[in-house]
This record gives structure tokens, C-alpha cells and sequence, in this order.
């Protein structure tokens, strides 16, 4: 029998107010896992009233209060590994020793960085001849979270970690998809002792729940992580109310294989980037250039690796890949496999496995290496999403970085290299927010995350999340 979840305000579970509901699927499986709150305007108006009330006295309590609840909520995520890890391989589809080994530990290491980083957060202090300035950071208010479904719980936990670390109170919505994971941190919150109020979570669509985040005018941020339609409709709906707003939206994002790279440690770091999490992460290599000394014999090593990989039950520790987030969105990605054969491309790979029950109806499809296309082709520039790779040969670096910048998204690219001048030279040329050298995916939460382009405005992490969820203030003291 499947559950009842319910949004989360002022501190208690709450139904949608005219009590509607949608079901939730386990993508692996079509089993429901539970019936979800469908909310509308109604429900955000009360998340909203409560985070009102609410806002004013979390925002007094000191720095010292806040970091330790952020230290219990760490405390309490990873008491709870296994069951949240299961919970969102349900939820998601994804198998359950990647949940265990990412998605649950980095919620834990979120709300354990910005803990650390608001006890030892500094703010400017500026002498003048005659006067002093120093610098104030005081909480927004009510801040709105909108969450994606491919990494739940660590997508939610990196908004919410720093908007309650700087004394705000929480208005989030996490995706339709997958819902689960935020209604239990919702009342982990709670258990660690946040304030009835300061975190409220309601479950619903884009144009119902999510729209009316948006549209709210006790709500005074947005911080949106999505795909780059909603990201336009979130900045238009947010810029004539003047609400703060941060977009991390989609990516298309290169690897850049040099000859003179590591032959081994680059077929690794190319599949990895590729098919990880199912191709389902923003930051994925989903475009493969490889110079074309190299480019057969690398192409080769990479189908090699691709057609191994193992697609299956997500409970089976030795399966590579688990289902996609939902059929409708398996569909979508087999669209642009039937549009990479128009467009003249061999794909390797590809289809959907031939799986016992339950798994026979999931969202599974193996991954796909596609070669032969043109670099500007629909299937080489538009975002797939999936577990889907295309390669493409090169000559000169100047002929990579024109293909690497030739897309309209710049979330992130990967350079593998021996050169070092090259690395240096290229990092600094491509339109992205972050280059990794030789590696993909070493993240520092100290560090500034964000794209540019058509992949989002603004950037978290670090001081960066300080930033956006608080107000600065300077004060200026004649001598």
C-alpha cells in the first residue's frame, strides 16, 4: 500500500486545502510509492504565512544557533543513510548505491559546509580618514526554494543549508517527480528543532505550486534549479516584483580530449561524465571532442565501455545504471536517438534492455555513444538529459573551443590534457561557469557554482550562497 504525503507547513503535515492529490510512481518499477498533495495558490498562501511569521525570530537567533541545528540536521540525514538512499532510488530510479555513496552524503556535507561556513563568515570593515564602514548581513525574509528531480535531496539541501544558515525562512517546492526525499527532510527539520514556520514544503506542479512561489509578494528571492523554458518563465515572472533570483538551468556541456592526454585515465573520465546518475546531471559530458589522431582508437575504447556498462534493477549493487525518471522522459530521449539516425549519426548503444518483472515496464533504456553528426546538429546541441553521448573529431585547439562554445548553454566543460599552458589557455577561453582539468565532477562547496549563457544567472556556493540569501548593509560611522 502506498503512502499519503502531505506538504509540510508550520511545522505539521498539511494536505493540499481542497484536498486534491497525484500519484508517484516508481519509475523502475510503475509501482506507486505514494499519493502526493497537488497544491495550488491556497497552499502556498498558508506556507507563506507561516514563513512570515516565523522569519522575524529565526532571523534574531544567533549565528551559534543556527550552525548547531545545521550540524543536527547533518547528524540526523546520516543516522538515516540507508533509508533516505532506498527512498530516493525509489523516488528517482537511480540505483541505491549511488544515493548512498552521492546523493544522501552530499546532503549531509551541505548542511555541514554551511554551518562552518556561517560560524566563520567575515564582512567587510572599511577606515576612512574620518569615518568608519563596516558591513551588515541581514536575512531576505521568506525565500522560495524550486528544486529539480534528478538529484532531490542533494539539490534541496544546497538551497536550504545557506537560506536558513543566514536566517531566512523557507518556502520550497520540490519536483513533481520526485517528492519524496524533501518531505523527509521536511520533518527531519523539525525533529532537529527548526522553529515551527521557518521551513515549509509544499508538493504540486510548475504552473499550480510553482507558479505561486513566483507570483507571491511575501516571498522575496527564488533560488530555481531546472531545465532553461522554466528558468525564463521564473526571471520574467520574478524581475517586475524585484525579488532576488538565482537560475541554475541546462547544460551541453563538452569533454575535450587532447592526444597528449592520459589515454586511460580519459576513457574513464569521459564515461563517467557521460552516463553517471543515468546522463541525468547538468554538469554531464554529453559532448565528446577528441583530437582525430585519436579520435578511432579513443571512440573505440569509449563504445567499448559504454556497451558493458550494466542497466537493471537499481537494488543490484553491480548494476552501472538504473531506470530514467519516467517514461514520458524516456521517450524524449529515444526521440533524439530516431533524430541522431536522421541526422545521419551511428549510434552505438541505445534501446531498452529486455528485463524480468517488476522491471520489465520501468523507464530503463541502455546508454547510447553517438558518432557521424555534424557538431551543430540538433542532436549535438540541444540538452538530452539522458544517458546519450555524441563525438566529434577535431584538428586545432582553436578548432575545440569554436565547437566547445558553438551551443547556447555554458554550464561546464572538461579538458584532458598533459599540457598544461593548454589547460590554462582553454579554461580561460570556454564560455562555461567551471572547467575541470583532467577530472570532472571535484567539487569544493567553498568554490562558485553556476553557468553562463543560457545556463543561468548568478552563482552558489560558498560566500556566493551567503550572498544571495542575505541582504548587505553598509554602515557608515563619522569619527
Amino acid at each position: 500500500m502506498s503512502a499519503r504525503l502531505h506538504n509540510w507547513i508550520g511545522g505539521r503535515a498539511s494536505p493540499a486545502s481542497d484536498d486534491r492529490t497525484f500519484n508517484n510512481p516508481n519509475p523502475a518499477t510503475g509501482v506507486r510509492i505514494a499519493e502526493v498533495a497537488r497544491s495550488g495558490a491556497s497552499d502556498v498562501d498558508a506556507a507563506a504565512a507561516a514563513a512570515v511569521g516565523a522569519a522575524a525570530s529565526w532571523g534574531r537567533t544567533s549565528v551559534a544557533e543556527r550552525a548547531d541545528l545545521l550540524d543536527a540536521v547533518a547528524d540526523a540525514i546520516e543516522a538515516r543513510l540507508d533509508e533516505l538512499a532506498a527512498l530516493e532510488s525509489a523516488d528517482t530510479g537511480k540505483p541505491v548505491w549511488l544515493a548512498r555513496a552521492v546523493d544522501i552524503p552530499r546532503a549531509v556535507a551541505n548542511f555541514r559546509f554551511f554551518a562552518g561556513a556561517i560560524r566563520h563568515d567575515e564582512t567587510g570593515f572599511h577606515p576612512m580618514a574620518d569615518a568608519i564602514n563596516y558591513t551588515l548581513r541581514k536575512p531576505i525574509g521568506v525565500v522560495g526554494l524550486i528544486t529539480p528531480w534528478n538529484l532531490p535531496l542533494y539539490l534541496m539541501s544546497w538551497k536550504a543549508a545557506p537560506a536558513l544558515a543566514m536566517g531566512n525562512a523557507v518556502v520550497a517546492k520540490a519536483s513533481e517527480l520526485t517528492p519524496m526525499s524533501a518531505g523527509a527532510m521536511a520533518e527531519l527539520l523539525t525533529q532537529a528543532g527548526l522553529p515551527d514556520g521557518v521551513f515549509n514544503l509544499v508538493h504540486g506542479y510548475g504552473p499550480e505550486a510553482g507558479q505561486a512561489i513566483l507570483e507571491h509578494p511575501d516571498i522575496k528571492a527564488i533560488s530555481f534549479t531546472g531545465g532553461t523554458a522554466t528558468g525564463r518563465i521564473v526571471a520574467a515572472t520574478a524581475a517586475p516584483m524585484f525579488k532576488k533570483v538565482s537560475l541554475e538551468l541546462g547544460g551541453k556541456n563538452a569533454t575535450v580530449v587532447f592526444a597528449d592526454a592520459d589515454f586511460d585515465a580519459a576513457v574513464d573520465g569521459v564515461v563517467r561524465a557521460g552516463f553517471s546518475n543515468q546522463g541525468q546531471i547538468c554538469l554531464c559530458g554529453s559532448r565528446l571532442l577528441i583530437e582525430r589522431s585519436i579520435y578511432d582508437r579513443f571512440v573505440a575504447a569509449v563504445a567499448e565501455r559504454v556497451k558493458a556498462l550494466k542497466v537493471g534493477d537499481p537494488g543490484d549493487p553491480d548494476v552501472n545504471m538504473g531506470s530514467l525518471v519516467s517514461l514520458a522522459h524516456r521517450e524524449k530521449v529515444e526521440g533524439y536517438l530516431k533524430l541522431a539516425r536522421q541526422e545521419g549519426g551511428t549510434v552505438i548503444g541505445g534501446g531498452r534492455p529486455a528485463l524480468p518483472m517488476p522491471h520489465d515496464v520501468g523507464a530503463f533504456l541502455r546508454p547510447a555513444l553517438i558518432t557521424g553528426l555534424a557538431p551543430t546538429c540538433r542532436t549535438a546541441t540541444e540538452e538530452i538529459f539522458g544517458p546519450v553521448v555524441t563525438a566529434h573529431p577535431f584538428d586545432t585547439e582553436a578548432e575545440a573551443l569554436q565547437i566547445a562554445n558553438g551551443v547556447r548553454y555554458g554550464l561546464s566543460s572538461s579538458v584532458w590534457t598533459s599540457d598544461l599552458k593548454r589547460a590554462h589557455r582553454f579554461a580561460a577561453e570556454v564560455e562555461v561557469g567551471i572547467v575541470w582539468v583532467n577530472t570532472w565532477l571535484k567539487r569544493d562547496l567553498r568554490t562558485p557554482f553556476g553557468g553562463v549563457k543560457a545556463s543561468g544567472v548568478g552563482r552558489e556556493g560558498g560566500r556566493w550562497s551567503l550572498d544571495f540569501f542575505s541582504e548587505t548593509r553598509n554602515v557608515c560611522i563619522q569619527l
